[in-house]
């Protein structure tokens, strides 16, 4: 087509005046306010990207008509603000009934296995839960494991605020196991006990596999809209393999444990 008619079409008013709403229209995104916590490596303001969880997030609401405003704050304030719809919703929450309450869950965008290690020289045969009666456990305080210890004979909780603490604690002997996010003990161990990740050995116990969800206020007008458009983007990057490239990313980072 030649220049001199393209200059002219856009000279035109009714057309200049499409293609300036057309250009408003493809950079601007209606902001979704969500809340995470410090959570290495899924949140953190530390990390590339943030973290793992909200690269993912990120990058799905990239592929819809919503972009996310991600804010790292305190858990309890941020599932208490979201609940009550102070903030649109949380960035990588676990579903609970309780939760849902208040929270429109998407589909899982992320699992998580936990693992449970223990000093490799020690000595006993551990395969089930019940193995561990007895036993010293060393748990994160106020974390949502989803498993029943109060049913295993005399096992003991031994609660830190941070899973690098009880690891320490495994090492000098005042716990027999500790329990955690195989990313996150992972990339701990990595940061401060690389010459000792040799003597953390995992046991052969199948546990349960948290998901994270966008989650976003009932409170919220329009809540139906925002999660169904991240869900469906959300398969859309599964599809395209733009979710596994950055899952892949993350879980090469670091090698894992044994």
């Amino acid at each position: 087509m030649p220049k001199c008619f393209i200059a002219a079409l856009v000279r035109t008013p009714v057309v200049l005046a499409l293609l300036i709403a057309s250009s408003v229209s493809a950079q601007t995104q209606d902001a979704v306010h969500l809340m995470a916590n410090t959570s290495p490596p899924y949140a953190d303001d530390k990390l590339p990207n943030r973290g793992l969880a909200l690269e993912i997030v990120e990058h799905v609401f990239s592929r819809t008509d919503y972009q996310a405003d991600i804010t790292i704050e305190n858990w309890s304030r941020a599932v208490e603000g979201a609940s009550i719809g102070v903030y649109d919703g949380l960035a990588a929450a676990w579903y609970t009934p309780e939760r849902d309450k208040d929270l429109k869950f998407s589909e899982p965008y992320l699992s998580s296995k936990l693992i449970i290690v223990k000093r490799r020289e020690d000595r006993g045969r551990f395969r089930q839960l019940t193995d561990l009666a007895g036993g010293r456990l060393g748990v994160r305080a106020d974390y949502a494991y989803g498993i029943d210890f109060s049913v295993i004979p005399g096992l003991k909780l031994v609660e830190e605020n941070h899973l690098i603490q009880n690891l320490l604690n495994l090492m000098n002997g005042s716990v027999d196991f500790v329990i955690g996010d195989q990313r996150t003990m992972t990339m701990q161990l990595h940061e401060y006990m690389q010459d000792r990740i040799t003597r953390f050995e995992v046991l052969p116990i199948d546990l349960p596999s948290p998901a994270r969800h966008v989650a976003t206020s009932r409170e919220l007008a329009g809540h139906d809209k925002i999660i169904s458009a991240f869900n469906k983007a959300l398969a859309e990057t599964r599809r395209d393999g733009s979710y596994n490239a950055i899952l892949k990313k993350w879980d090469t980072r670091y090698e894992g444990i044994e």
